[in-house]
């Protein structure tokens, strides 16, 4: 929990991505405490500092999490509105948490790099071997070590994730599984986004392909209202918020949350004449 010095005009929920946790935040917190935004973050079941580490508890579980973290965070700010920013894994949760029928209200959604790279955009060996894997040797571990991936250009910040003890080096091949079957829910859950979105993406982004994120963003609903928008990022690489470039996106994300604001209020006020 982040509170600015003076008061509070939003709250943003941060939910981080996949063997990550709720520190991946905290080199924005500064930029959106300044901007009179209060920000909360958690380790997702079996990240972080969690009792079931390294385990994949499902993604209807995390879904649930969520939903109860919002009505936590409700309780507290019952008078502000509050904001969904999902990072890539974090993204999908909030994704497939939104769709449901009895989903938490909050006044808008921030998806970073959303994990919606859905199994028939994969490469079909890499389909069979991870079912083949999961379903036969599901602790087996293996690292992205020899995948040569670049996540973000900011070098220093990786370097200190590769000495964090609490973000996840070696990953079992069923929690593999596990994300892909919430990527794939949420994936085919876009018709069914019904909420105001910020979708964010970068053009260098070597973790989640381009073709499955734009196919998602296509299929939304409000996106010709003007209800849904999508900003790509050229520099951009997976790791948005804390790229060399982040004050950009930091930028983009509270003249959206100010942009949303000034809509509410404009709503509000025409009921009131009505």
């Amino acid at each position: 929990m982040w509170l600015p010095s003076r008061e509070i005009d939003g709250v943003i929920i941060a939910v981080h991505g996949f063997n990550d946790y709720s520190n991946f935040i905290k080199d924005a917190v500064s930029f959106f405490n300044n901007q009179k935004l209060a920000i909360y973050s958690y380790d997702q079941r079996g990240f972080g500092d969690t009792r079931t580490r390294s385990r994949w508890s499902g993604w209807q579980t995390l879904s649930n999490d969520l939903t109860t973290f919002i009505k936590l965070v409700r309780k507290i700010h019952s008078h502000s509105p509050i904001y969904i920013l999902g990072d890539s894994m974090g993204g999908a949760v909030t994704i497939v948490t939104m769709v449901k029928k009895d989903h938490p209200e909050v006044s808008g959604v921030i998806l970073v790099a959303p994990a919606v790279w859905v199994r028939s955009e994969m490469p079909f060996y890499q389909r069979c071997l991870l079912w083949i894997a999961a379903h036969t040797m599901p602790w087996e571990k293996v690292t992205g070590e020899s995948l040569e991936i670049t996540a973000s250009d900011n070098i220093e910040m990786l370097r200190e994730l590769g000495k964090d003890p609490l973000v996840i080096k070696e990953t079992r091949i069923d929690v593999l599984y596990g994300l892909s079957n919430l990527m794939d829910e949420a994936y085919r859950s876009a018709e069914l986004f019904k909420i105001n979105a910020l979708m964010l993406y970068g053009e260098k982004d070597e973790i989640i392909p381009k073709k499955p994120v734009f196919e998602f963003y296509k299929r939304l609903p409000l996106k010709v209202e003007g209800q849904q928008k999508m900003l790509v990022y050229e520099n951009g690489y997976h790791m948005l918020l804390r790229d060399l470039q982040a004050e950009i996106v930091m930028n983009d994300i509270v003249d959206w949350i100010n942009d949303q604001a000034k809509s509410n209020f404009s709503l509000q006020n025409s009921r009131a004449i009505k």
